[in-house]
């Protein structure tokens, strides 16, 4: 697959194996040769000091992303992990016999490494004034064309290489997601947490209401589920007297694709003992803020004009609703039920018949399905018409019971259970529990929620909690959700390297 017309791509294809063929024959492998680099592109010219004619002697290496022959000096671009560098050959440098390889041996999309000295040049940018360099990889195979990248938005995911090669933008973006993934490990661990590991293959498909991809174990003659949640292992761990755990690790739901949902995604969870939902509102809201000012660090213009002074700030901008959501502000806190009875203009909507809830969904201009619950019914509100509105960062607190069997049943509403689910940019983005411990509670909620599939209900866990679980507060958090806000992307695809696709057709 290439962006180019095919015909084009081919006889591209055709010469630069050509010049592979003449460099072999010529004594000389490319793809056996190395380069010991000492520096990456940015931090070898932050190394160049004002005033000097020429900095340090510095080796680099990376791709040619700009290269163009001019005479007997020439300047081109390569491009590593960080970004661009220049470089300036010259043949009374290098030599006529070097220069002449350059010439005509190098493509774009070539990597080669460099040695030289720094130098800045009449333009300001700062660039390697190359005395030696050897090509350690030969592109057989054209990039996509510098302007326009690639056109075939499905190319962009199938071949992500070729997307971040030449997508400033993709490059930026999966970059600032290994920050935060790294940023919020940090964060956690400074706070005593420790980072645990728990199965991916596991019995029972157990910590969350969701299909599972299913597998076979030969030697153990036994079916295995890819994990849906990371809960009930970590909640183990608690069992066991690890007072602070969390985990960052993958998913795998068998369900449907779409702009937030992809069937393998990255999870952190984390758990707290002595502590509750109201404890996971504040290590949330810290480590939000952590985010947005430390990684993120977006800033505002202090006046008009294109070149007014720039300050920090705790605000980026939400890209569907052009808003700024305010990190630094006060973060409402607001009941589900108080959010469904402002929206439906019921204040008996809790003790309506399931019959006049249909007809209140369908009066709303939503489908209702006859099979529905009524908690699905009135969730089936909250999902189309109330979520996507949040856009500041809300706590939604005391849900339906029935939305979630993990949770402690709040003392004065036998009906709702002590979570909260944060909403920032119309998406959730971590729900949170005061957890259950009571195993006889736990077994009558599990149950209830099972129905007559009793196979699914992990006895273990129950097992487990018998010996005795510390109350405590827990929390999940999308990685692929917290990386859409926070670099602005607009889909699940863009903040993963290689989200699932379908075969690509012949």
């Amino acid at each position: 697959m290439s962006d180019v017309p095919s015909d084009i791509s081919h006889d591209q294809h055709a010469v630069r194996r050509q010049k592979l063929a003449d460099l072999r024959a010529g004594g000389f492998d490319p793809f056996r040769a190395n380069v010991a680099v000492t520096h990456f592109s940015q931090d070898a010219k932050a190394l160049f000091v004002e005033g000097q004619e020429y900095g340090p002697v510095v080796t680099v290496a990376g791709r040619l992303v700009t290269f163009r022959v001019q005479g007997g000096s020439s300047f081109v671009k390569i491009q590593d992990q960080q970004g661009p560098i220049q470089l300036y050959f010259r043949r009374d440098v290098i030599g006529e016999e070097r220069y002449g390889v350059f010439k005509k041996s190098l493509d774009l999309g070539d990597i080669i490494g460099v040695t030289g000295a720094l130098f800045k040049t009449k333009t300001g940018e700062i660039t390697v004034r190359v005395d030696a360099f050897t090509l350690v990889s030969k592109a057989l195979r054209p990039l996509p064309e510098k302007w326009h990248g690639l056109s075939d938005a499905e190319q962009v995911y199938r071949q992500r290489y070729l997307d971040l090669i030449v997508n400033a933008e993709s490059r930026k973006r999966l970059m600032l997601r290994s920050k935060i993934v790294s940023q919020v490990r940090r964060f956690l661990e400074d706070k005593q947490f420790l980072e645990v590991e728990t199965p991916v293959l596991q019995a029972v498909a157990g910590g969350a209401a969701a299909r599972p991809f299913t597998t076979h174990h030969n030697t153990l003659g036994m079916d295995f589920v890819l994990r849906i949640s990371l809960e009930l292992y970590l909640k183990r761990m608690l069992v066991a007297g690890y007072d602070r755990v969390f985990e960052i690790g993958r998913n795998f739901r068998n369900e449907g694709v779409s702009r937030r949902h992809n069937p393998e995604f990255t999870m952190l969870e984390v758990y707290q003992a002595y502590s509750d939902y109201r404890g996971m509102m504040t290590l949330v809201q810290e480590l939000m803020r952590h985010l947005v000012r430390d990684v993120v660090k977006p800033t505002e213009a202090e006046g008009e004009g294109e070149n007014a002074p720039r300050r920090a700030t705790m605000k980026i901008k939400h890209a569907a609703s052009g808003q700024d959501i305010d990190f630094g502000a006060e973060w409402r806190e607001v009941k589900y039920k108080d959010l469904i009875i402002e929206k439906t203009g019921d204040a008996q909507w809790f003790s309506r018949s399931k019959e006049e809830k249909i007809a209140g969904v369908q009066k709303l201009g939503l489908f209702a399905d006859v099979k529905w619950e009524e908690f699905e019914l009135t969730n089936e509100i909250f999902g189309k018409l109330i979520e996507p509105t949040l856009i500041q960062p809300t706590f939604v607190t005391h849900l339906p019971k029935e939305l979630c069997p993990l949770a402690k049943i709040t003392p004065d509403d036998p009906t709702t259970i002590d979570v909260f689910e944060l909403i920032i940019g119309g998406m959730e983005i971590a729900p949170a529990y005061s957890e259950q411990n009571d195993p006889d509670v736990q077994r009558q909620m599990f149950e209830a929620q099972a129905g007559e599939e009793k196979q699914n209900i992990d006895q273990d866990f129950l097992l487990a909690l018998e010996h005795g679980m510390p109350p405590a507060g827990g929390m999940g958090i999308g990685i692929d959700r917290l990386c859409i806000l926070l670099t602005g992307a607009e889909s699940i695809r863009d903040v993963i390297l290689y989200p699932q696709l379908r075969n690509a057709q012949a």
